[in-house]
């Protein structure tokens, strides 16, 4: 029975072999593929940030005193000079009250002190003409003419002590002024901090008590930490997408109006971030009529009577996406595509001069002029690492590895601006077999 089913096994074998069932070589390596086209490209900058009133103004007091006064809400749309609260005026009225008895006082020094230059003025006259007569000793005229300065110097000073008090009590009335609190500007209190009845610190050696904030809620603008990695890539006006978390089904528009100069970096000295700060501006309406059925006009939108309800609140989180650059008729494949090799590891058989026959002659050209090739073409072979971008185009169950310079990308296709031209196919997966295995010339099969 065993040499039996050892003959079996043998005459299967024999059979598979002639059907090519078994030994039929190596096998081909599944890819999926794609063709290069041409397209639209816009190079898109995706940042997070929080959105933020572009004009916000924080009240704060100048004097220190309880508030007996409140006539806003939060909420509440006022116009510029609309009075908001009252300080309690006890003090600085008193204080006036007192400034202006001491300013009384210094008037009345002041004439006082103008009699006696008078009288010094006359003896000194009198002096003067018997000094000259030969009727008074010199030293009596000295006495009277030095009197005479000592109380014109009276005079003067009583004058500045009356400007000094004067200017004290300007000051005090300008602090009673400031008990009153009234709007800077037009705009909505986004911010209420304070009730009636409480104590706020004025700004005097340090900032004072933050009392409300106006807030024009119609121009909003979305702050984002662009990295530094992209900073670059992002121009002020340039046009942004919007898209705010509490609103998913819309996305709105902006256009970039602030780049900041100085960068906010974050994170330990091993793991820090740099980033930089942007000012997006919201330009299209985002504001609804009190029906809810439209948006307004952001120059009509914000005003009593409208019925304006802010579909933005300060501090809500949104997402932009910067539209920095785009590039129109461009050959382009998915961004899968593109990967890198290295030429010292894995040369292309075919490579003649140390260039691929499929390298453009632009490439060639750029890497002669900067030098790195040598007369042999062969100082890549060395131990240095030689990492480029390239392709693989399928031709006939194989492909042929080009090298391709790249141009911006957006979120699905790169552009290619020397190497593959309009209708190329070029393979896009899988990843692990096109970023590691898939070499030169290797024979595969579509599987798409």
């Amino acid at each position: 029975m065993l040499v039996i089913a050892i003959l079996v096994i043998a005459f299967g074998g024999i059979i598979a072999n002639s059907m090519g069932l078994i030994n039929r070589g190596p096998s081909e390596t599944p890819v999926s593929t794609e063709q290069a086209e041409i397209r639209t490209i816009t190079q898109l900058v995706s940042a997070s940030g929080r959105m933020q009133p572009e004009v916000e103004v924080v009240i704060r007091p100048d004097v220190s005193g309880e508030v007996i006064e409140l006539n806003v809400r939060e909420g509440d749309f006022v116009r510029e000079g609309d009075l908001l609260l009252r300080i309690k005026p006890d003090i600085f009225q008193a204080q006036i009250d007192e400034l202006s008895a001491m300013l009384l006082t210094q008037q009345a020094r002041l004439e006082q002190a103008r009699a006696t230059m008078l009288q010094a003025e006359v003896e000194y006259l009198r002096n003067k003409q018997l000094y000259e007569r030969g009727m008074v000793s010199e030293l009596d005229y000295l006495a009277s003419s030095n009197n005479y300065k000592a109380q014109q110097a009276n005079v003067r000073a009583a004058e500045f002590q009356i400007q000094s008090a004067r200017a004290q009590l300007r000051r005090s009335e300008e602090e009673l002024q400031q008990t009153v609190i009234r709007s800077p500007k037009d705009g909505t209190i986004s911010r209420l901090s304070i009730e009636r009845g409480e104590r706020v610190l004025g700004n005097t050696q340090t900032a004072g008590t933050e009392m409300m904030r106006i807030a024009r809620l119609d121009l909003m603008e979305v702050i984002v930490d662009v990295n530094e990695n992209q900073i670059m890539n992002v121009s002020v006006g340039d046009t942004a997408r919007i898209e705010v978390d509490a609103h998913p089904n819309h996305t709105f528009e902006g256009i970039v109006t602030e780049i900041a100069n100085s960068a906010d970096i974050t994170g330990s000295a091993a793991e820090q971030v740099t980033n930089y700060k942007v000012k997006i501006r919201v330009t299209s309406p985002h504001n609804i009529d009190a029906s809810g059925a439209e948006l307004i006009p952001l120059e009509a939108s914000e005003r009593p009577g409208s019925g304006f309800i802010p579909t933005f609140k300060p501090g809500m989180s949104a997402t932009v996406d910067v539209l920095s650059q785009t590039v129109y008729d461009a050959v382009s494949v998915p961004i899968q595509a593109v990967t890198v090799r290295d030429f010292n590891r894995f040369p292309n058989p075919s490579e003649e001069n140390g260039e691929s026959p499929d390298t453009p002659a632009e490439l060639v050209a750029d890497r002669t002029n900067s030098g790195s090739a040598n007369s042999n073409g062969n100082s890549r072979r060395g131990s240095r690492e030689d990492f480029r971008r390239v392709v693989f185009v399928y031709e006939e169950g194989k492909v042929r590895r080009v090298e391709v310079e790249t141009g911006i990308s957006d979120n699905n296709y790169i552009q290619i601006i020397h190497g593959l031209q309009d209708g190329d196919e070029v393979v896009t997966g899988s990843f692990r077999i096109l970023s590691r295995e898939l070499q030169h010339n290797e024979a595969v099969r579509r599987d798409n």
